[in-house]
């Protein structure tokens, strides 16, 4: 299985997030990405290779223009008003308030981001870019014939909205790829998202449409981020009711009910019927991730990589959460190993 990646996600390394009430250290590392790659090579899980270039037009089949644009311009634009450090949104429109009412970048900051945890450096634009290239890469190459990809993005992607960032996440990297695939002649593509929290983004772009199936495994929103998305009886609207299926779980989940969810969500995409699957592999399902509360180990991560295999579809494997870092690299590899069978 090709891995694609590239040194561009070092240009994204903002130093704190906003957690409720303080500033703290922000969870979503560059180290990440390092230690992932460190042991796929060890496990031998196949060649690295760099993404191709694919431009902006494949992000406008998902995201809106003004918010490309806000992107690549935030930090610029925060400069000028002399703000120090990264730009952080500090207020957020509400109700009757107009939130297209005001060209402040303050304004623009909390117009296109849902929380504070997505901090704007010089330099993030070039690692998002780099992040949609990775994973239209695998998807590419999937495409073309290879039974599976895996795209290691940096930053993720599955909290992104056609419109707005949160939750580490700018660019949707899991639905412009699926989207490509459409384009490319796909008649339905099916998406698996295994991280910890709801793939709110992902939801939200496809959440009208039956060309693209959705299923996401996640602490329940009663509890947990992003709250206020993630529901069971949140199936899809118009054309898309029915392909949109959310399995919330509750604290203190381990693999064999984690497990029986993950049927129970290949069941779903199987009927559909898809030509692909795209997978937002989140690995902060594991029990000593420090923003996450189900429990599971490392071993149980080779059954999750056999149970995707078995559903028998051309696969891309697009990175998402995982932040228990000294073990990341290991529940990776767990993870493709299972999938690559012995």
């Amino acid at each position: 299985m090709k891995i694609v990646t590239s040194e561009a996600h070092r240009l994204h390394a903002p130093q704190q997030e906003l957690s409720p009430g303080q500033f703290l250290p922000i969870f979503e590392k560059p180290e990440r990405v390092d230690i992932v790659l460190s042991s796929l090579e060890a496990d031998e899980c196949g060649p690295t290779i760099t993404p191709s270039s694919f431009g902006d037009e494949t992000t406008l089949a998902v995201h809106d223009a003004d918010y490309l644009a806000f992107l690549k311009t935030a930090y610029a634009a925060c400069n000028e008003l002399g703000v120090e450090g990264d730009p952080t949104p500090c207020v957020w429109p509400r109700g009757r308030m107009r939130a297209d009412s005001s060209d402040s970048i303050v304004a623009k900051l909390g117009r296109y981001c849902f929380d504070g945890c997505v901090p704007i450096t010089e330099t993030t634009f070039e690692a998002v870019a780099a992040s949609r290239d990775i994973a239209l890469s695998a998807a590419k190459l999937v495409y073309e014939g290879d039974r599976a990809a895996f795209a290691l993005c940096r930053p993720p992607g599955h909290h992104a909205g056609p419109n707005y960032a949160g939750g580490y996440c700018f660019l949707n990297n899991a639905a412009i790829a699926t989207q490509w695939l459409r384009d490319a002649g796909a008649k339905r593509v099916g998406i698996l998202d295994i991280d910890y929290h709801h793939g709110n983004g992902t939801q939200e772009i496809f959440f009208d449409r039956s060309d693209v199936v959705f299923t996401s495994i996640h602490g329940d929103p009663q509890f947990e981020y992003p709250f206020y998305a993630g529901h069971a009886d949140e199936v899809g609207e118009g054309e898309g009711h029915g392909f949109n299926l959310n399995l919330p779980l509750p604290a203190g989940t381990a693999y064999a009910e984690w497990s029986e969810t993950l049927s129970k969500a290949i069941e779903f995409v199987g009927r559909c019927e898809p030509d692909y699957l795209v997978v937002s592999v989140g690995m902060d399902t594991f029990v000593d991730d420090p923003i996450s509360s189900f429990c599971l180990q490392t071993e149980d991560y080779v059954k999750v990589g056999a149970q995707i295999e078995a559903i028998g579809l051309p696969t891309v494997f697009v990175f998402e959460g995982g932040y228990a870092v000294s073990a990341l690299g290991e529940n990776v590899a767990a993870l493709l190993k299972g999938f690559r069978g012995p």
